[in-house]
This record gives structure tokens, C-alpha cells and sequence, in this order.
């Protein structure tokens, strides 16, 4: 998946509409961004990504770059 993929992925989650996001949006500033969304994202980390993401690494998280980084294969 690449970053548009992951921006559109991130757009449906927050339900915010489509193009409103790119990698330097705030999530804080999406005002979607919360613990259901956190909780949602985790699962989405796993199932979609088969990353395993530590909610504490998840609270550090500022902008969607940050979330792509958590489930991007080095």
C-alpha cells in the first residue's frame, strides 16, 4: 500500500472526507481523532498491515506520517 492508499485508508477511519488528509495533517486537529479511532487503527494496524503496534507508540503519534511509519515494513 503506498501513502495515498494509506491517506485514503486514514480519511475512511476518521470519517473525514476524501482529499481533507495528507502525511503532515495533525490528527488532533482532525477533531476524529479519539479512542475509538485509536482502538480502530490498532485493529487496522493488525489485519490489514500485520503490524503489532504498541499503544504506546500509537499515543506519540502526531500526524498521519507518524501512523504510516508505525505500519511500514523497514
Amino acid at each position: 500500500m503506498d501513502a495515498k492508499e494509506f491517506i485514503a485508508e486514514i480519511e475512511n477511519l476518521l470519517e473525514v472526507d476524501p482529499g481533507s488528509l495528507s502525511l503532515d495533517s495533525d490528527l488532533a486537529e482532525t477533531g476524529k481523532w479519539d479512542s475509538l479511532a485509536f482502538v480502530s487503527f490498532l485493529a487496522i494496524a493488525d489485519s490489514q498491515f500485520n503490524a503489532k503496534v504498541a499503544p504506546v507508540d500509537l499515543r506519540k503519534c502526531l500526524t498521519v506520517a507518524d501512523l504510516l511509519k508505525l505500519v511500514s515494513k523497514d
